[in-house]
């Protein structure tokens, strides 16, 4: 990546964000309310296997109670996230934040945007040769989480 602090991802998540949690055990999330994948439970504590089952061997009805869950989706407000509309640089350095609330569905497509994007040079210039959710190490586990 020739770029140096040019692209906001650079430096995710505290480009935008100045406190963040270190949490303990096996919580995770932005205030350590959550468990760790894999685990469930009042102290996160219970091993919770889940199996990803391939659509294709879903029942009828497993299929459609998946579908109406992802229409249910496009309809709730994210009651933990909003998205950012502008880069940081827009925000002049953060001090006009730029940022809405969204539906729990379409920020699953944003955070793909976000970190799928091309790298924004300023004005109408683009640098394509980058694609941080799909040419990095982290390709696997980011659309397995995700």
């Amino acid at each position: 990546f020739p770029f140096s602090g040019v692209d906001d991802r650079e430096d995710w998540p505290s480009v935008f964000y100045n406190r963040t949690c270190n949490c303990e055990g096996n919580f995770m999330g932005f205030s350590c309310g959550e468990c760790k994948f894999g685990f469930s439970g009042l102290n996160c504590t219970e091993r919770q296997v889940k199996t990803r089952r391939n659509i294709f061997q879903l029942t009828t009805s497993e299929k459609n109670k998946f579908l109406a869950y992802l229409n249910l989706a496009k309809n709730i407000p994210s009651q933990d996230y909003v998205i950012a509309t502008g880069t940081y640089t827009q925000m002049n350095n953060g001090s006009n934040p730029m940022f809405r609330d969204i539906n729990v569905y379409d920020l699953f497509v944003w955070m793909h945007y976000y970190a799928s994007r091309d790298t924004l040079l300023g004005g109408s210039n683009v640098w394509r040769d980058i694609d941080f959710a799909h040419e990095a190490p982290g390709f696997l586990p980011w659309h397995r989480a995700f």
